[in-house]
């Protein structure tokens, strides 16, 4: 006799319930992929004074979880994350109104040309449909995701991590009654309320509900995302960035773009983890540079060309230039020139931001043609590499594909392109 296991069935009806899910939101994607910028943007603006009138709510909910947190033993750095703070409160209130203020994409017309048969073609930006993000412990990035999906007309399916689940609870309260107050479908932005894995595994396994999939968090779970879904993901698993200084850059310039690219923060995708140096300027640059670097506690390590100028630099290994430290540790390596550095990067880069410091207006148009990353650069940090700095509001990821959506995603890169075809009665002959 064949018997389910409690387990099984609790996972069968997880899927369940996230087949509803996806089947609102589906339905709820037609009405947002009609709603006007002004709808839209009423209920951004509900959705932060909900926030600002349920604070003391937010508070309680976050107790929970921060106490829950700390019982289970998770480090200083994951309840920093997890902690709302009024000030964090202020942040998600002031990340809606930005997002307000935002140009609408949605419904932009482009390209709009006659052809010899007198119909007038174009392309239209649309909503991509019904977007599945999956992300961890910080509350915010719930708000940050429902409000880019909401200005772009899109519906969310949000499944944050356990560690905030009563915070994100809260949260989804706060977009529920400004969704309702506004008029729009309560559907149109979902949090998934189980911490079971399987709800996971469903939603990125309902193609016939859910368009794209965007996973924010360590690379455990990209990696595991990219493999296991039958959904489209826009993804990067690593920020292996370079800096590249020239013979013929300017030395002022190379010391303060490499010093702030690795030291202005250590913790982000940006930072650059491998500096590349024309062996015509090592000796120049290279003995100030890691003075500095010391200074500010950054362990290097370098090639046996680098450790010749630099002592105390460790021995750089194979590993460490596939290696995104995320820490005060940067690798270092002395380069021929600027085909050997462009070599080294399309080896070793995982895609996300490349810069060169050159004052040679050749070198910088071929290293922008020619290295393959989603951001590349000319004389400036690998630090700016960023939606804010971009201009895009918030920002819902980096995208290390080749897709439509490719760097730092904002409301643009949640829309799509269709053609419309304008005619007057023309038939084909």
């Amino acid at each position: 006799m064949n018997t389910v296991s409690a387990t099984e069935q609790q996972q069968d009806s997880t899927r369940a319930r996230m087949q509803a899910m996806g089947r609102a939101a589906r339905a709820a994607a037609r009405l947002m992929a009609r709603a006007d910028t002004g709808t839209k943007n009423a209920a951004l603006n509900a959705i932060a004074n909900e926030l600002d009138r349920q604070r003391p709510q937010l508070a309680a909910a976050n107790a929970k979880d921060m106490q829950h947190g700390r019982d289970s033993g998770l480090d200083a750095a994951l309840l920093d994350r997890l902690e709302l703070t009024d000030a964090r409160i202020d942040g998600m209130i002031e990340g809606l109104n930005q997002v307000a203020d935002l140009p609408d994409p949605v419904g932009e017309i482009s390209d709009l040309k006659y052809r010899p048969s007198g119909i007038q073609l174009g392309k239209m930006r649309v909503p991509l449909g019904v977007i599945g993000i999956i992300y961890e412990s910080r509350p915010n990035v719930t708000i940050d995701a429902a409000s880019l999906c909401l200005k772009s007309g899109n519906a969310t399916i949000l499944r944050g991590g356990k560690e905030a689940l009563h915070s994100n609870g809260a949260i989804a309260a706060c977009i529920t009654a400004g969704l309702k107050q506004a008029g729009l479908p309560e559907a149109a932005v979902q949090v998934v309320e189980t911490t079971d894995r399987a709800a996971v595994g469903a939603m990125i396994t309902m193609s016939e509900y859910v368009d794209v999939i965007v996973p924010r968090g360590g690379k455990g779970l990209i990696e595991r995302i990219s493999n296991d879904a039958r959904v489209p993901v826009i993804k990067h698993l690593d920020g292996i960035c370079h800096v590249y200084i020239d013979d013929r850059a300017d030395r002022e310039k190379a010391f303060n773009i490499a010093l702030n690219a690795k030291t202005h923060r250590y913790g982000v995708c940006n930072a650059m983890e491998t500096l590349l140096v024309a062996e015509g300027i090592a000796n120049e640059v290279l003995p100030r540079l890691a003075a500095a670097y010391s200074e500010k506690g950054v362990e290097l390590r370098g090639c046996e060309k680098t450790r010749a100028i630099v002592p105390d630099a460790q021995p750089a290994s194979d590993e460490d230039w596939v290696t995104e430290y995320l820490a005060p540790v940067l690798s270092i390596r002395i380069v021929a020139d600027m085909d050997a550095a462009m070599d080294h990067i399309a080896q070793y880069s995982s895609g996300h931001t490349e810069s060169i410091v050159t004052e040679d207006y050749t070198r910088a148009r071929r290293f922008l043609a020619e290295v393959d990353s989603s951001s590349v650069m000319v004389n400036a940090s690998t630090r700016f590499a960023d939606g804010f700095e971009y201009g895009l509001g918030a920002e819902i990821g980096i995208s290390t594909d080749k897709i439509h959506a490719r760097g730092p995603v904002g409301l643009e890169g949640l829309t799509s392109q269709k053609w419309i075809v304008f005619g007057d009665g023309q038939i084909r002959e």
